[in-house]
């Protein structure tokens, strides 16, 4: 059965109307966390407070960051072009293809409206604290949260969308699919209630100065692909499947089949 275009984009508006704003202003209640472990001081570093123009941008509380979230060069597998994302709403995460089976990996927050997009776009623009601006549904829902938003909120410390924001679009049309910074960074890596990316200030600008306005193209993953290409070729991803190999197991028999010049499946003797 066909669907008619202008259908599509309108189920997509209404899946992603809060996008935009994965939190209403002044309404992100920070959970209790425990202490963390401590962190080594070049990590630290990459999430320390730093000035961005006018805007000042408060260090990442190192109770949200553990040496698995911070970003970090990762192996991964796959045939996307140097430059281009892969985005895994499923395991919370977003790599920045590098090219020769690297990538530079993020941790992301994403919730189930962000779950409800998956497939191909492409990043026409992005803005460095971006304004932003309710939807209608936003405005009905909450008016008395976003009323005086109507008009649109300036970037800022405050702003919903961050220190930067990057626009997927799809067919030339705007997917309202966002991937963005947070002033909410007890968010991040979680699956909180509403849609698109975000990200650890500290990160989306990282990921903005790599990726900038070079119309970089952009996968979501489906349910089904979630993990894809974190295991070398012929190895299911972690905890998918009775009988799956560990990451840890899988690079290393991806090493030794490269040293021998085999695949890895001649290597596990698969049919």
């Amino acid at each position: 059965m066909k669907h008619h275009p202008a259908l599509i984009g309108l189920a997509l508006a209404a899946l992603l109307s809060a996008c935009a704003a994965p939190t209403p202003p002044m309404q992100a209640d920070e959970p209790v966390v425990q202490a963390p472990q401590p962190l080594p001081p070049d990590v630290l570093a990459m999430y320390a407070g730093r000035q961005d123009g006018d805007i000042w941008i408060e260090p990442v509380d190192p109770r949200y960051l553990t040496m698995d979230t911070i970003r970090q060069e990762v192996d991964y597998w796959t045939d996307a072009r140097p430059g281009s994302i892969i985005v895994d709403p499923w395991d919370r995460r977003l790599y920045l293809i590098l090219g020769g089976n690297r990538a530079m990996r993020y941790t992301v927050g994403v919730g189930d409206q962000g779950r409800q997009f998956a497939g191909d776009a492409h990043i026409p623009y992005g803005r460095e604290w971006p304004r932003w601006t309710p939807t209608e549904n936003m405005l009905r829902r909450d008016p008395e949260t976003n009323e005086r938003f109507r008009h649109g909120m300036e970037g800022g410390v405050d702003n919903p969308l961050g220190a930067r924001a990057l626009y997927l679009h799809r067919g030339g049309r705007d997917t309202l699919y966002r991937i963005h910074g947070t002033p909410y960074p007890w968010t991040v890596g979680e699956a909180s209630s509403s849609g698109c990316i975000r990200m650890f200030q500290q990160d989306v600008i990282d990921l903005y100065g790599r990726v900038g306005t070079a119309r970089a193209r952009v996968t979501v993953l489906r349910e089904d692909q979630a993990g894809r290409g974190t295991v070398p070729p012929g190895a299911r991803p972690p905890d998918t499947n009775q009988g799956t190999i560990p990451m840890a197991e899988a690079q290393t028999l991806q090493r030794m089949a490269n040293e021998n010049d085999l695949t890895l499946d001649m290597l596990l003797g698969s049919d």
